[in-house]
């Protein structure tokens, strides 16, 4: 099945479609490549899904081991890029969880999973990622 489909609006602004919930988001071209930064960009989506698969896979482990939940746990983006080649060089992760008495047993599974997420392990490993948990 397709995962999304992508139309070109003009004005390096797309519309995305994912096919399977209908949900459509925006991209821009940013304002230092041309763009008006008027939504995401494609990259900073990029960046974006490293902090949500991680908080999801969080999620899933949290679900499936019965641990103390992670609902309230939030996650800041920053993206750093890089010229020559114009690329995304650095994705930075800072977790922010509710106090819930986590173990530290539960921490280091929270961890261990965020590092090993789906999205993690498919950048290019020049990107560097750089995660903090503040628990």
């Amino acid at each position: 099945m397709i995962t999304s489909k992508i139309n070109y609006l003009g004005e390096l602004r797309t519309e995305a479609v994912h096919m399977h919930s209908g949900t459509a988001l925006l991209t821009d071209a940013p304002l230092d490549n041309q763009g008006k930064a008027e939504a995401f960009s494609p990259t900073d989506l990029a960046a974006t899904s490293l902090g949500s698969c991680m908080i999801t896979i969080m999620g899933i482990l949290g679900r499936r081991e019965n641990m103390t939940p992670i609902d309230g746990t939030t996650a800041e983006i920053t993206k750093v890029m890089y010229s020559e080649p114009r690329r995304i060089g650095e994705i930075h992760v800072t977790f922010t969880f509710p106090k819930n008495n986590f173990s530290d047993k539960e921490k280091k599974m929270y961890e261990h999973a965020a590092y090993h997420c789906p999205v993690a392990k498919s950048l290019h490993p020049d990107i560097k990622q750089v995660v903090q948990f503040s628990w």
